[in-house]
């Protein structure tokens, strides 16, 4: 599958819903890159998470920047991307938005008890499961994404993001 222009698909959604998994699979199915937004934050934001601290926007503020400045140089001289990142608020999308013809975000939808197992059964990551309450409190899921049931299996999650890509495609 090949797209018009160059994009960056912000695989977004709380912790446990499968952002890092289901983005990993849908580069590997797009020939893309893919980026896990976690790997942007600042030591002191990963400590805080570690210590069971949620993030506030001000924690977000310079990652959000950083991420920003990537994705424009990413839409400039990258292949395509494919971006697993929280995004939990509209603002964050906007700020994520460089251009909104070629920034895509799909929603992973998923129930709180889902990721909730997911995430207690993660071992060695920074983020932890008693997190999860801030980040639904967080989330403010969007009205432009491609949103998928995030609880089906990998496969048919891609698959169903993949044909809902499809036409932002050219055979080109």
């Amino acid at each position: 599958m090949r797209f018009a222009h160059r994009v960056v698909i912000v695989v977004m959604g709380v912790s446990g819903a499968g952002k890092t998994t289901i983005g990993q699979r849908l580069a590997a199915a797009l020939g893309a890159r893919f980026i896990d937004a976690d790997e942007f934050h600042t030591p002191a934001n990963r400590a805080k998470m570690a210590a069971g601290t949620p993030l506030d926007d001000a924690d977000r503020a310079p990652w959000l920047h950083t991420l920003s400045t990537a994705i424009d140089g990413w839409l400039q001289h990258e292949g395509d991307v494919v971006l697993a990142c929280s995004a939990l608020r509209a603002v964050h999308r906007a700020m994520l938005r460089r251009d909104p013809t070629r920034v895509v975000f799909v929603y992973l939808q998923i129930d709180p008890d889902v990721a909730r197992a997911r995430l207690l059964a993660r071992r060695h990551h920074f983020f932890k499961a008693d997190l999860l309450d801030s980040q639904l409190a967080t989330l403010e899921p969007p009205d432009d994404a491609v949103t998928v049931d995030a609880a089906q299996p990998v496969e048919v999650v891609v698959a169903d993001i993949l044909a809902r890509l499809r036409p932002r495609t050219t055979n080109a």
